[in-house]
């Protein structure tokens, strides 16, 4: 007999979906903190007492008194069981027309894999409207492709030769790392503003970041990479001693080896040159690269991240994402998901080719359902709404 209990304790919801292989961050009770411009629940459903499935409700209020409710990646439950399936739908609508919803939207982390199939067409066969395998990842609240690394694959040996090498470089450069939260909350958030005037994008500001770290509290890191200018200065001065010794004291007529030699102080000099200017106007350690992650449960989703373009020979973002993986792993996380790519896959997507280079799986997932509450109102709110989102 399964029973149903609206405004399920936050405690007990996320102590279960935590612990469920469907489980993930954007369900767990603090996330509707987050969204605190959504109205929210939770609803649990019990099976003789016991909890089966538990659900993480977003509210969006609609003109007229309406509502539409978005259950981030899904219900936490076992879609291999179709009895308990069918009482979820029926108690997810009789809640829907409590709160006036149009309709109820749901995007579960099950994998496009073909073993699949059969719960999609489960869903289906329940009324619920199959958005498809979408193709652009604006089409989805959630982006369904993302490059997820398992523990077990993160090994830096056997990462590619120059994704090693990057590493190496950025170690050997006078990089310093710190891990923490509200601390580096400035930091964080300059690295991030830098991030969205060089893409031209919109991501998020220091409130919204500060509201995540005291969320979340010890789950959330930050890590910042900065670099000491003050000792790649002193490195450059000795470099460019090193080449302009070597050019005045040459014992050789070669033309070529004279040619190196000259090229070599003049090199030592520009590097002299531009970090003498870069310690003058910033300082002797400066940010450059940074991460922020949250854990839940064993998986550990990183959120956001910037870098400061103006060091990038130093390979420092490559540090960043390293360390901040490591650490996630190193605190008890099983992967890591380093976030959404575009649907096309393809291998001039830069930013898919960065992630590439930390061995991570691309995990397709089925998309979004709709399940219709108002079947009069549902076909012209979707059109209104898949047209607002097309202008978006």
């Amino acid at each position: 007999m399964y029973t149903t209990k609206i405004g399920l304790a936050p405690a007990i919801h996320d102590s279960f979906i935590a612990s469920e292989p469907l489980g993930h961050l954007l369900q767990s009770s603090k996330w509707q903190e987050i969204k605190d411009n959504w109205n929210s629940e939770i609803i649990g459903f019990f099976d003789d007492d016991q909890l089966v499935a538990s659900v993480s409700i977003l509210i969006r209020p609609l003109p007229l008194g309406f509502t539409m409710l978005y259950l981030p990646r899904g219900i936490a439950m076992d879609y291999e069981n179709t009895a308990l399936l069918d009482y979820i739908f029926d108690a997810l609508k009789k809640y829907g027309k409590s709160q006036k919803a149009i309709f109820i939207k749901f995007d579960p982390a099950i994998q496009n894999l073909p073993e699949n199939e059969k719960v999609i067409q489960k869903l289906k066969n329940l009324g619920a409207k199959w958005m498809g395998l979408t193709a652009e990842m604006h089409d989805t609240i959630q982006p369904r492709f993302n490059a997820v690394v398992y523990k077990a694959d993160f090994d830096e040996e056997k990462f590619n030769k120059k994704t090693r090498q990057a590493l190496r470089k950025a170690r050997n450069s006078h990089t310093i790392v710190k891990f923490g939260r509200d601390e580096l909350l400035d930091d964080f958030s300059e690295m991030i503003q830098k991030t969205e005037h060089r893409k031209g994008i919109s991501l998020r500001n220091r409130d919204y970041f500060e509201k995540l770290v005291d969320t979340y509290q010890a789950d959330a890191n930050i890590t910042m990479v900065y670099l000491d200018l003050k000792a790649l200065l002193i490195e450059a001065q000795t470099m460019f001693d090193q080449a302009q010794k070597a050019f005045e004291t040459k014992e050789t007529t070669n033309e070529k080896k004279i040619k190196q030699l000259e090229n070599a102080c003049s090199k030592a000099k520009k590097d002299l040159s531009v970090l003498t200017d870069l310690v003058q106007a910033n300082g002797d350690i400066v940010a450059v690269s940074s991460a922020l992650t949250v854990n839940f449960g064993t998986h550990t989703e990183h959120l956001y991240a910037g870098t400061d373009t103006d060091y990038q020979k130093y390979y420092t973002a490559y540090l960043a994402w390293f360390e901040s993986i490591q650490y996630m792993f190193d605190r008890g996380a099983e992967t890591v998901n380093m976030g959404g790519l575009e649907n096309s896959l393809l291998e001039t997507d830069g930013l898919l080719k960065f992630k590439k280079n930390f061995n991570p799986k691309i995990e397709e997932y089925v998309g979004e359902f709709d399940i219709p509450v108002s079947r009069l109102l549902y076909p012209i709110v979707n059109k209104l709404y898949m047209m607002r989102k097309t202008r978006i």
